[in-house]
C-alpha cells in the first residue's frame, strides 16, 4: 500500500507544474514587445495599457513562445475595460492570430475564448458567471492551457473550459490586448507562469 502512495505521489508530481516564474518585473517592459500605438508603460508598480491617439488595436507580446502552461494574472478596470489575454499568438503590426480569453465591462463575456480573424466566438461563459466580475476592482483571472484543451478562472470561479485541435496545434506568444475605439484602460500586475515539469 505505501508503494502504491508514493508511486502515486509520483505520478502526479510528474504531471504537475513548476514553481511559477514573474513575467512582468514591476519596472519595466523587459521581456515583452508593444505592438501598435497605444500607450503600454509602468506606473507605481503596475503595467497599464491605454488608449492612444489613433485609438486603434494594440498588444504587448511576450518575446518567448509558451505552448502548455498555467497563467494568473490580476487586471482591474478604468473606464471601459474592452481588453484581453491571447495564448499561442504571433502579432504582425497590429493583426493577431491566436486565441484570447476575453476581459471586458460587465455583461460581455469576460473568460470567453475568441478567435480573431478566424472562428470569432468559440465559447462564452453562461451569462450567470458574470457576476464574478468585479468592475473598477481587482480581479484574478488564471488560463490553464495544456495541448488541445484551455480551462479560464475569473476570481476562482471557472468560466469556460474548450477542447480545440486548432489551439491544440497553435504555437506563440501570450499577449495583452487593448482594443480599439479609444477610452480604454486596465491596469494589470502580478503576471506569473507556471510550465509544466
Amino acid at each position: 500500500m505505501k508503494n502504491i502512495l508514493i508511486l502515486t505521489a509520483l505520478v502526479f508530481s510528474t504531471l504537475g507544474f513548476a514553481q511559477e516564474i514573474s513575467l512582468f518585473n514591476g519596472e519595466d517592459l523587459s521581456g515583452w514587445t508593444v505592438y501598435g500605438t497605444e500607450k503600454w508603460y509602468v506606473e507605481d508598480g503596475l503595467l497599464v495599457c491605454e488608449s492612444g491617439p489613433d485609438e486603434q488595436y494594440g498588444y504587448l507580446a511576450t518575446d518567448k513562445h509558451y505552448k502548455d502552461f498555467t497563467l494568473t494574472l490580476e487586471f482591474k478596470q478604468e473606464a471601459d475595460g474592452n481588453s484581453g489575454v491571447f495564448i499561442r499568438s504571433t502579432v504582425d503590426g497590429t493583426k493577431v492570430s491566436g486565441w484570447q480569453v476575453e476581459v471586458a465591462p460587465p455583461g460581455h463575456s469576460t473568460g470567453g475564448v475568441y478567435e480573431s480573424y478566424g472562428r470569432g466566438w468559440l465559447i462564452k461563459p453562461d451569462p450567470e458567471k458574470d457576476k464574478a466580475l468585479k468592475m473598477g476592482e481587482w480581479n484574478e483571472m488564471k488560463i490553464r492551457v495544456y495541448d488541445d484543451k484551455l480551462t479560464s478562472w475569473l476570481n476562482g470561479v471557472e468560466m469556460v473550459t474548450i477542447r480545440d485541435k486548432k489551439i491544440g496545434a497553435g504555437e506563440g506568444s501570450i499577449a495583452l490586448q487593448i482594443h480599439d475605439g479609444g477610452g480604454i484602460k486596465v491596469n494589470w500586475r502580478n503576471i506569473k507562469i507556471a510550465l509544466p515539469q
